[in-house]
């Protein structure tokens, strides 16, 4: 009888296409096989259906100074937009959508987000907009994401749009080894960025989360240009490798040890700090192999350093590592850097110093808002006052640990 019920309320539902479905499974159906260059023509149509026009696709530029319009047919494709004073960069840094009224409609700028990540910016014009508009729209642009995320792969199309400078070949091999700069979940975000971006040899950072623990890793492999590349390519490659056999850090720090000692000989060295974060306890655990000591920010100000016991660089042969740890309040952020940040300075000069970088992260951490932010405008004014100059790679990676739970994802209303 039971079963008699269930079917006969099935048999009830309206299960009919809407225009809403219609237009966003346009979409889903054609996107595995659509070529990247229809992308654009595609999209244009989508947004026509809504009575939109005037598409734009920016993405963001590898120096995170602008959002560039990606070329195509059907796409807008103006001047690129600044991050940091313009309505497409406020949609792009803060996750939301932007409107400013024209004389022709209301522009809207909506982030395309996949995971959490700020892929870029859909832009277009309407002649007005409701809060239907607004719904389909956000919809439509969590599509568009998934599209620009999975085809990247497989084309060059974006890469080239993103670049504003030459790019050295180990940038190159830097960039390919990435995860996202960003990644947010309700417990716990994450943003990191390199400096500088167009010719970084030897800084990288990976990260992974899997179920309550997020993993971090940051490198910074000795010398420059396509050695350093090699090298921290490796490292990268072995961390990922010892994390997903679930082991735990001092044996991670033992197995890159071994595996940089065997490659490329005693005289050559890897920097690494290697983390785990539960983030449903918000308890940090960290091995630092030859890093600066990461900093602790509570209530938008640093608190102190998080030292401990340092074990030698990857390649050197060091001990077993003490595991160092910290339980973080909600709210809290830790920020990780290489030695590049702090030791600039001109000839006979002294180096920049930990006591700028703290002036500058207490300064910054009350005028932006969310991780991505943050580090970025970080970055930038700290290249600004070490003159412009990045002699040596230059990397920040932050994390914040929010804590609750997100099980109500999971949940349909």
């Amino acid at each position: 009888m039971a079963g008699g019920e269930r079917r006969s309320d099935k048999s009830m539902l309206d299960r009919s296409e809407g225009f809403g479905e219609r237009l966003l499974g346009v979409l889903l159906d054609r996107a595995h096989e659509m070529p990247p260059q229809l992308i654009g023509p595609l999209i244009a149509e989508e947004v026509a259906r809504v009575g939109g026009r005037d598409v734009s696709i920016l993405l963001q530029d590898y120096g995170q100074l602008v959002l560039v319009p990606l070329p195509g047919r059907r796409l807008v494709a103006g001047e690129p937009e600044p991050i940091s004073d313009s309505p497409a960069g406020t949609a792009f840094l803060h996750a939301t959508t932007v409107e400013v009224p024209r004389a022709d409609g209301v522009r809207m700028y909506l982030p395309l987000l996949d995971g959490s990540d700020q892929v870029g910016v859909m832009g277009l014009t309407l002649d007005t907009v409701d809060d239907d508009d607004r719904r389909l729209l956000r919809r439509l642009a969590g599509l568009v994401a998934d599209m620009l995320v999975t085809k990247h792969s497989y084309t060059d199309q974006f890469f080239r749009a993103r670049r504003r400078e030459p790019m050295s070949v180990a940038a190159e091999i830097q960039w390919s080894l990435l995860p996202p700069l960003a990644m947010s979940v309700p417990q716990v975000a994450v943003a990191g960025i390199l400096e500088p971006a167009y010719d970084v040899a030897g800084d990288s950072f990976d990260y992974a989360l899997n179920e309550n623990i997020l993993h971090v890793a940051m490198v910074d492999a000795m010398g420059h240009g396509l050695d350093a590349a090699t090298m921290a390519t490796v490292a990268i490659g072995t961390y990922r490798h010892a994390r997903r056999a679930d082991i735990g850090l001092s044996e991670i720090y033992a197995f890159m040890d071994r595996s940089i000692a065997e490659q490329f000989g005693p005289d050559h060295f890897v920097t690494a700090q290697m983390m785990r974060l539960n983030i449903a306890t918000g308890h940090l655990q960290w091995v630092n192999a030859g890093h600066p000591a990461p900093l602790l920010i509570r209530d938008h100000q640093v608190v102190r350093q998080l030292g401990g016991p340092t074990t030698l660089p990857v390649g050197f042969g060091g001990e077993e590592p003490r595991i160092s740890g910290q339980m973080l309040q909600s709210g809290d952020r830790v920020l990780c850097f290489t030695d590049g940040l702090i030791e600039e300075h001109e000839a006979g000069e002294e180096q920049f110093g930990e006591e700028q970088l703290i002036h500058w992260v207490n300064r910054i951490e009350h005028t932006e808002k969310g991780v991505r932010a943050v580090v970025r405008s970080l970055s930038h004014a700290l290249k600004q006052q070490r003159g412009g100059r990045t002699t040596d790679d230059a990397t920040l990676f932050l994390i914040e640990w929010r804590g609750g739970a997100a099980e109500h994802l999971a949940l349909l209303e």
